[in-house]
């Protein structure tokens, strides 16, 4: 597989809305995607379909995403499209084309789906030894990574990188888990290295990989160092880099850099006031029971819901005070700590629009000592 996306390595693009098609191609637009894909080059996209759920549920890749990748490429002269995914261990990729609506993407644009538990495997030596990677994904021309932002049962959170186990057998994924893995999806990473990163946060779980309590961000990102990616999603999540093992690996090995500058981030649009529409799952609620929200926008909405599970964590939820977020806190000195540049809060502000999970968690954490 050829290396990454070669233009603006550095840069991570940020878009909110509540449109995942015309946000797939705003990202795409922004960062010049189609200018860095050679003429005729087989475009591959790798969705999550870890499980055969709906997107709305936080587990899997929402399909208009395909659609709006699909109809980008498409319209810039690219047409060599194809998917390919292969779900966990104990699933059915098929099933989970159908059920997350991908299949019905590939038919409207005449845009086949390919199995990667039915491909044939190439042996990749790795810093961990030899992994087997399935040919399809190894031989693309350009292959665009669409992972889901969520928490994981077992490394905290999975984004960038981790996505990448769908292109391996499923003898592979077994011995992932049996030899640990951390060091195994940081060595996958040196083997199978994608162009671009498009990450789906529009309501990724909170923390399950398999979803169930999705919370709704209504935000993508792109971007091409997949490390330094996922360090971002670590603290919207509030979650430093470092305790996902996988990341510091991943860096030492070169595949990228955790460090990120404000400078990093581009953001395209500022996400609109409002908590997104959608039912919130009781978990979900429980964490929000600190927060004073009033015209709260969505992202930021979330990141206070991430930093809540981890105060949670913590154990200081209990004696922590009053969280208020949104525009209908402007111009009030709030009794508590004010979230963004809308709260002032007597007892802190968190600056950012909107504010990293991990800077509300310090905020919090330096109150209650």
């Amino acid at each position: 597989m050829a290396g990454r996306f070669p233009s603006r390595g550095g840069k991570i693009y940020a878009v909110y809305g509540d449109d995942p098609a015309a946000m797939a191609k705003r990202l795409m637009e922004a960062a010049g995607v189609a200018d860095s894909i050679p003429p005729g080059a087989r475009v591959s996209l790798k969705p999550n379909l870890v499980v055969g759920r709906p997107a709305s549920g936080g587990a899997t890749t929402h399909p208009e995403i395909l659609a709006g990748i699909i109809e980008f490429l498409q319209d810039t002269g690219h047409r060599n499209i194809e998917i390919i995914e292969g779900s966990w261990v104990g699933d059915d990729t098929g099933r989970a084309f159908a059920a997350c609506g991908m299949a019905a993407v590939g038919k409207r644009y005449n845009v086949p789906l390919y199995d990667l538990k039915m491909d044939k495997a190439v042996a990749k030596d790795t810093p961990a030894g030899r992994i087997n990677v399935c040919r399809r994904a190894l031989d693309s021309d350009f292959l665009i990574n669409l992972p889901v932002l969520k928490g994981h049962c077992q490394t905290r959170m999975t984004c960038a990188l981790k996505n990448m186990k769908g292109c391996i057998t499923d003898a592979e994924k077994r011995r992932f888990h049996r030899d640990g893995l951390d060091e195994c999806i940081a060595a996958l990473a040196t083997a199978i290295i994608p162009h671009v990163t498009i990450v789906d946060g529009i309501c990724g779980d909170l923390d399950f990989e398999e979803g169930g309590n999705p919370v709704q961000a209504n935000r993508m990102l792109l971007g091409a160092d997949p490390v330094k990616l996922d360090a971002y999603v670590c603290s919207l999540m509030g979650l430093s880099p470092d305790m996902v093992g996988y990341l510091p690996l991943a860096e030492e090995y070169g595949v990228g850099e955790m460090g990120i500058e404000e400078r990093d981030i581009v953001h395209l649009n500022q996400p609109a006031p409002g908590v997104a529409a959608g039912k919130p799952t009781n978990k979900v609620q429980s964490l929000g029971r600190k927060l004073k929200a009033d015209q709260a926008c969505s992202a930021c909405y979330a990141n206070a819901i991430h930093a809540m599970k981890r105060v949670e964590e913590m154990g200081v939820s209990r004696t922590m005070p009053a969280i208020y977020i949104g525009q209908g806190w402007q111009g009030q000195d709030v009794d508590g700590i004010g979230i963004g540049r809308c709260a002032r809060g007597k007892l802190g502000n968190v600056a950012g629009c909107p504010p990293a999970a991990l800077d509300i968690v310090e905020a919090v954490r330096e109150v209650c000592g």
